[in-house]
């Protein structure tokens, strides 16, 4: 891992990008900061994991917000609401399944779910 000065410019760049990424795609930081932390900088699996579940709620309540103070974009806070108490109840689960398995299959769990999910985006209806 990148220590010092430089380690921390560095961090603060590449939450800039899942930032941007994540903010313009909606689409969670998960995605973009678990492969960096893991890959450029040697963070264990689950450490990785616990870090950008910190980082999404600061920021994906900023993105909220700014979505839903933008006139054009309808965002319903009832199906919201919704989405939350379930992702709430299922963090529970996930986090302790999470801590059961080995870090290696989890992290080809996460590889597989990019791929499924990237393959879904790209060849699925327009």
């Amino acid at each position: 891992m990148l220590e010092g000065f430089v380690g921390y410019i560095v961090l603060v760049l590449v939450g800039i990008l899942a930032g941007v990424i994540s903010g313009m795609l909606g689409v969670g930081s998960g995605a973009l900061l678990i492969p960096v932390l893991v890959l450029a900088f040697s963070v264990p699996q689950k450490s990785a994991q616990g870090v950008t579940l910190a980082v999404m709620v600061p920021m994906a309540l900023i993105g909220a917000i700014r979505y839903k103070l933008n006139p054009e974009v309808e965002v319903d806070l009832g199906t919201a609401l919704l989405l939350a108490g379930g992702a709430i109840a299922g963090v529970f689960l996930g986090t302790e399944l999470a801590m059961k398995l080995p870090a290696h299959v989890l992290r080809k769990m996460f590889a597989v779910f990019l791929f499924v999910v990237a393959l879904r985006m790209f060849f699925g209806p327009k």
